[in-house]
């Protein structure tokens, strides 16, 4: 008795003695993660919502997997503030519209000819049911946290370092950013309507606030909060409110073969627009949700009708929410990126050097944003063999850059560059003339615009600025008989007499080899310049142009000589014809011109240097404004510090230009 009597009291005093609260350092990042991590970044509730549920006495699981009943359960005690309610439910429905996401009866794919058509349809109308219900509580988060961040007694300006508020405007974004996406794919539409209807919830859409939508078809609808890019260094975005989209315009019916236009200053297009002038399929758009008129919270948390209207990021920077001006959301890089990704640019270019592809027999210009009146214009011009994805770097950075994204807006020349040069500079400055001829008088777009070429775009592009007649020189590389037959005809002199566009107020050359190269008469260059042919169109509209013209001039155009009418690559070697014409024109007087220089051989000697292809004494121009050379190979302007150095000339402009103040 007495040693029964004994283990108990020490039972006792050790019960009693048992430490309940214990302290321990742990790592920084987990404290950081436990006070900002939510449904969205990982399997469970955040921290504050778990504090919630568990003062309450719910459990995490059973109240995610019954949001109805829990929330009307935690809208029952009346010790819960607003703003506990509000956030938690917000999170609630968003971790249950998650979990059908990711069920399988949401992910069914049918089967046909595997499953029975009873079978097949079961499964199908079992995956609408659980979309149906994905859509329900994604309306219910929508619904909550708007109201946390605009209805409850504190304004979102008092919670400004609030970790709570950035969590459910990351909620209301997803959410919003899921209803569209999931609605789409509940209903099967080839095109948005006009009213989404959720269960007994409306959200009418609106697109004031993007003209270039305006009674457009939309192709597609891509959220980008999960796209990612191999090639872009980085993704450029502004924080703020509103969920962030990509938006895919139907492209253009054209016919599969493109005709070759001799004469493209003078051609009559079909409706007077030129099919080669592109506006931008691939827009940013940032979507927002909000009731529509004036209603009570508890309207807006059930079945008051809200409003989604879609913005023009390029346009707003900012949106009225609640009677307050707020930051809007923004994706600048991802439209950007889908247009990349999804034409290919870089085999189309390939396949138009060997004279495989007919598509780009004629240029292209393609415009990034939809057109701006008040913005200024970026040309850029590729290289030899190259694309518009050799800019990726440029253009990505110029979206990421406030100042720059605020004046300037993106043009992008596509061209084959197994023509002529003398051919491609005269059609592209017939397709950028045609451009501008389409902007406004007094629109600031109309002037000073920026002009960049790399390597042959950049040979193009100083041609595109400077006035010269080159008829007698070239004609005096031609014999008599030729001279004779082809001096006054006008498909000829519109070629020789080169003008200036008026337009473009600065140009910007990167490795450019002005004077030629010796890498084009190298022995492997040579073996490539013989399987680059010119294109057969180019040539068989010339001729059909030239008998027209005077029907005896056929015979004389199948014996031209064809050394003077080369193809792009051999017209960059330093000893061909071409060079000999255009290497000592100059950019018209006055007009700020700048030189890129790449150096790959380590050596501060200028007859020595080069980028691997482009020698130093080739590149530089005399007259140049300012002249950078950076180590690097052919490829400059992928690198950090050429991309640094255009965006300072680029400020520099708007600087002159009494746009910018740095």
């Amino acid at each position: 008795m007495h040693k029964i009597f004994l283990l108990s009291f020490t039972s006792m005093l050790l019960l009693s003695g048992c430490q309940v609260v214990s302290v321990k350092n742990q790592s920084l990042n987990v404290t950081i993660a436990n006070e900002r991590d939510s449904i969205l970044t990982r399997n469970k509730l955040s921290e504050a919502s778990l504090n919630l549920l568990s003062m309450t006495g719910r459990e995490a699981k059973i109240c995610s997997s019954n949001p109805e009943q829990c929330v009307a359960d935690l809208r029952a005690i009346p010790q819960i503030q607003d703003e506990q309610l509000l956030s938690t439910a917000s999170e609630i429905y968003l971790a249950k519209a998650i979990e059908l996401e990711q069920s399988a009866a949401c992910k069914t794919a049918l089967i046909a000819g595997i499953q029975s058509q009873q079978k097949q349809q079961q499964r199908q109308m079992a995956q609408q049911d659980c979309l149906d219900q994905q859509l329900h509580m994604l309306d219910k988060s929508i619904r909550y946290s708007y109201a946390y961040m605009f209805q409850s007694k504190r304004a979102p300006q008092d919670r400004l370092f609030d970790n709570r508020q950035v969590q459910i405007r990351d909620f209301y974004n997803q959410s919003l950013a899921k209803i569209v996406s999931v609605y789409a794919m509940r209903h099967q539409h080839t095109h948005l309507p006009k009213t989404i209807q959720v269960g007994e919830s409306r959200y009418h859409l609106n697109f004031d606030a993007y003209s270039a939508l305006k009674n457009r078809p939309i192709e597609q609808l891509i959220s980008t909060y999960n796209l990612n890019f191999s090639g872009l260094r980085s993704i450029n975005r502004r924080d703020g409110f509103g969920a962030e989209f990509a938006l895919v315009l139907p492209e253009v019916a054209r016919t599969t073969k493109t005709t070759y236009i001799v004469d493209p200053l003078n051609y009559a297009y079909k409706n007077g627009h030129n099919p080669n002038l592109h506006a931008p399929r691939y827009l940013a758009a940032t979507i927002t949700a909000q009731p529509k008129g004036a209603q009570s919270i508890e309207r807006i948390l059930h079945h008051g009708d809200f409003e989604i209207s879609a913005y023009d990021p390029y346009q707003y920077e900012s949106v009225q929410v609640a009677q307050k001006t707020y930051p809007l959301a923004a994706n600048f890089s991802a439209p950007y990126g889908l247009w990349l990704a999804q034409n290919n640019l870089g085999k189309a270019a390939y396949l138009s050097l060997i004279d495989r592809d007919d598509r780009l027999t004629m240029p292209h210009l393609y415009m990034l944003e939809p057109y701006n009146p008040n913005k200024k214009v970026i040309i850029l011009v590729h290289g030899l063999a190259s694309s518009p994805e050799a800019w990726v770097r440029l253009t990505n950075d110029i979206m990421g850059d406030p100042v720059l994204r605020e004046h300037y807006q993106v043009w992008q020349v596509f061209y084959s560059t197994n023509m002529p040069i003398l051919e491609s500079r005269f059609q592209i400055y017939a397709l950028l003339t045609q451009a501008f001829e389409k902007v406004a008088p007094h629109a600031a777009a109309k002037d000073d615009a920026v002009l960049v070429g790399h390597s042959m775009g950049g040979i193009i592009s100083r041609l595109l600025v400077s006035n010269s007649d080159i008829t007698q020189a070239t004609l005096a590389l031609m014999n008599n008989r030729q001279l004779n037959r082809y001096r006054n005809l006008p498909i000829v002199r519109q070629r020789m007499v080169m003008q200036q566009i008026p337009n473009i107020d600065r140009a910007i050359f990167l490795a450019a080899p002005h004077r030629g190269t010796d890498f084009a008469d190298r022995w492997f260059t040579k073996a490539a310049r013989k399987v680059i042919k010119l294109p057969v169109a180019f040539l068989t509209a010339v001729g059909d142009a030239l008998v027209n013209e005077d029907p005896s001039l056929k015979e004389l155009w199948q014996q031209i000589d064809r050394s003077l009418i080369q193809n792009g690559p051999s017209d960059l070697s330093h000893q061909s014809k071409f060079m000999q014409l255009t290497q000592d024109i100059m950019p018209r007087q006055n007009l700020p011109f700048h030189s890129i220089i790449g150096n790959n051989t380590g050596l501060d000697d200028l007859t020595q240097i080069n980028d691997d292809v482009v020698p130093y004494q080739s590149a530089h121009l005399k007259a140049a404004q300012s002249e950078k050379i950076i180590r690097g190979s052919h490829s400059i302007q992928e690198t950090p510090e050429a991309v640094l150095e255009l965006r300072r000339i680029l400020r520099l402009h708007l600087t002159q230009l009494g746009m910018y103040k740095p």
